[in-house]
């Protein structure tokens, strides 16, 4: 979103100091100064709302879920599945059953290589990943090349950070068999068509796997009108905790995928002498005690970002990125990558004469919290030449009062280090 846009298109009300007034964190703060938190892509900070789940659940109904008989057990079952249902609706999913719990995206991701990976590619069969992906979208896919001899075809990235769709879809062949691609690049922000590139998957007769992690918290999303085959999230990136995330696959599919990991929840009956089977979905892959009150947490987290409202989030993350764009472009040797004309709040930015990380040491000094490093992005730094960038990020609390002092720190750093 342009600067120009933010002046001239009506914003969805958000109430900015109501917002902070949620989050206990953003009171405190570093080396002496008020905490400037813009580090959300990596994770997001938690509102008071969701930290109290955590004291209601362990003070009030702690207990195992599905297999107890007991009060508490029903309890917390009943919020746990309670969650399943709200993220259904979160997604726009068909039914309830569609959704897997894991510990995040990554697990979703290795869930769905070892799983659905393993029962259905055998070697020659491709798998298209783009060259912005997370590595948790990349490695998995290249364990089972290892492994089976699948093959990797890369979807190029043009000098704006913008995936090539024409190259893309050339990239098919009768042998391709799904598209691992992200909804958001974590590095640069640029927001992909995965609408159009499902479509695109679909009439090959390939499947799509979305890495959304980085639109969850940003932006609506209908995994029915996108028609991803799997969809994946993580709860710490949309205002919840650490260690719960998400997986959406439609149910014709997880029906037919064998189980990752066994134990607990996943079985129906265990024997040695007749074999094992396994319960219907979502259970089949939730093996174990899951993260009981993370899930129902990110239920809590979901709510508020559904008060708060997504479309006003987004549209004031764009107005912060506008005003970040234009204060840093106006910095001596300062060269941000990542200009595709459609991107979240995500800056990433490398500086003539200075390092990334000792931009991001000496600007902590001054409060500012930003991400610096490769971004698990590796491969999509190097084809810009970098090994690292600064990534300022932004969520739903962070003003433009931030972003002035975001700007007028990394001009005395920058002057600093030159």
């Amino acid at each position: 979103m342009t600067e120009l846009a933010t002046r001239t298109m009506p914003l969805p009300s958000l109430d900015v100091a109501a917002v902070r007034a949620d989050f206990p964190i953003l009171t405190r703060q570093v080396h002496g100064r008020p905490l400037v938190y813009l580090d959300n892509a990596a994770t997001s900070q938690t509102p008071r709302q969701v930290i109290e789940v955590f004291a209601d659940y362990y003070g009030r109904y702690n207990a195992n879920i599905h297999r107890g008989l007991h009060t508490l057990a029903d309890e917390a079952t009943a919020a746990f599945e309670e969650t399943r249902e709200h993220v259904r609706r979160f997604l726009n999913a068909a039914e309830s059953r569609e959704i897997v719990f894991t510990r995040g995206t990554t697990e979703a991701i290795n869930l769905v290589a070892n799983a659905w990976g393993r029962a259905n590619l055998v070697a020659g069969d491709e798998v298209l990943v783009s060259r912005m992906e997370h590595h948790s979208n990349i490695v998995p896919w290249q364990l089972l090349a290892r492994e089976l001899g699948v093959v990797i075809k890369v979807i190029p990235v043009d000098d704006r950070g913008v995936l090539d769709l024409a190259a893309y879809g050339e990239l098919f062949t009768d042998r391709t068999r799904l598209v691992a691609v992200n909804h958001v690049s974590n590095a640069f922000g640029t927001i992909n068509p995965v609408r159009e590139m499902a479509a695109m998957a679909h009439d090959a007769g390939a499947m799509i796997l979305v890495d959304g992690a980085q639109a969850a918290p940003h932006q609506a999303i209908d995994v029915r009108a996108i028609d991803a085959d799997f969809y994946a999230f993580s709860a710490h990136k949309v205002y919840g905790p650490t260690g719960a995330g998400v997986l959406y696959g439609k149910a014709s599919l997880f029906e037919a995928m064998p189980p990752w990991q066994g134990g607990g929840e996943m079985i129906e009956t265990v024997s040695f002498e007749e074999p094992t089977t396994f319960a219907g979905i979502p259970h089949k892959f939730e093996a174990g005690t899951p993260a009981i009150a993370e899930v129902i947490a990110l239920g809590e987290a979901l709510a508020w970002v559904e008060r708060t409202g997504i479309e006003a989030i987004g549209a004031w993350e764009g107005r912060l990125l506008a005003h970040a764009t234009a204060g840093v472009s106006r910095i001596d040797g300062l060269r941000i990558l990542g200009t595709a004309p459609d991107k979240a709040g995500v800056l990433s930015f490398v500086v003539d004469g200075a390092h990334a990380q000792d931009i991001g040491l000496l600007i902590d000094q001054l409060g500012v919290a930003i991400r610096t490093g490769h971004h698990c992005a590796q491969p999509l730094l190097a084809q810009f030449g970098v090994d690292a960038t600064c990534r300022a990020s932004f969520a739903a609390y962070n003003t433009l009062e931030e972003v002035d002092i975001l700007v007028d720190g990394l001009h005395r750093v920058i002057g600093m280090l030159r």
